[in-house]
């Protein structure tokens, strides 16, 4: 059973309320009845399969995802949030469950290198409150940048002209807006850039930090879910690649 709550509620100890976006394909994404799809979705109902609890998905604004967790709105957080050593301050992850590098997105021809040299100037469009975001002030302070509350707003922003450049997701950028018609005449700069701070690294489920028995069993189901198929299965759904962390392959 998978319920759509839109706010906080009270849960019983068979159900597992998850934190996630819903603005972010192909990994969470809501149709127009409503319904939520997509792979950090499937992920999330797999592991509530093995677990044998109820789902609750509550819907949250990426900005507000920590703070939510910790005020208790809901129990964990599956919204493909990357593994960093400053969240890990103030919440705890599971193991990761999926890792995909970042790329830059631009009008074709528009930069031949995407070096501090070569944006120097330019306006540069990433997500806010992220590792790109942060990444992008670290490494590129002599361009501008243009922060957005969404990951598929680095697109529409750039496909509007409101900037030169976008950072973002490799598989957001090539499935969300690469492959549809108003990606037309942009394309991928550059190589795949990994922002892995952390040994760990990757992307993982967020839950608030103490819960080690909750943090253990859904660290056992996950593994469960990527040795019997279930993940290559979810996975085929979305991606023609191969997203399962490196450290979860046999």
């Amino acid at each position: 059973m998978i319920t759509l709550i839109l706010g906080a509620s009270v849960a019983h100890a068979e159900t597992l309320r998850i934190g996630v976006e819903g603005n972010y394909p192909p990994f969470s994404q809501v149709a127009a009845d409503g319904k939520l799809s997509g792979f950090d979705i499937e992920i999330a109902e797999a592991l509530c399969a093995k677990m044998q609890v109820t789902c609750e998905m509550v819907q949250q604004e990426w900005d507000g995802m920590i703070p939510a967790l910790n005020a208790k709105k809901f129990d964990i957080i599956v919204a493909s949030m990357s593994i960093t050593d400053k969240r890990k301050q103030v919440v705890d992850f599971s193991d990761p469950y999926y890792d995909v590098p970042s790329r830059f997105v631009a009008k074709e021809g528009a930069f031949t290198g995407y070096s501090p040299e070569d944006l120097k100037g330019k306006t540069i469009i990433v997500l806010r409150n992220s590792p790109r975001a942060e990444y992008i002030a670290a490494n590129y302070p002599e361009s501008e940048t243009l922060l957005v509350d969404k990951e598929t707003a680095v697109y529409l922003e750039l496909a509007a002209g409101r900037g030169d450049i976008g950072f973002g997701s490799s598989v957001v950028s090539g499935e969300s807006f690469l492959k549809q018609p108003e990606g037309e005449g942009f394309a991928q700069v550059g190589e795949a850039i990994y922002l892995t701070d952390s040994t760990d690294g990757g992307v993982g489920i967020a839950l608030r930090k103490g819960e080690e028995k909750l943090k253990g069993d859904i660290n056992t189901a996950l593994s469960s879910v990527m040795q019997d198929g279930t993940y290559t299965t979810i996975s085929a759904k979305y991606f023609d690649f191969d997203i399962m962390p490196k450290s979860a392959q046999p």
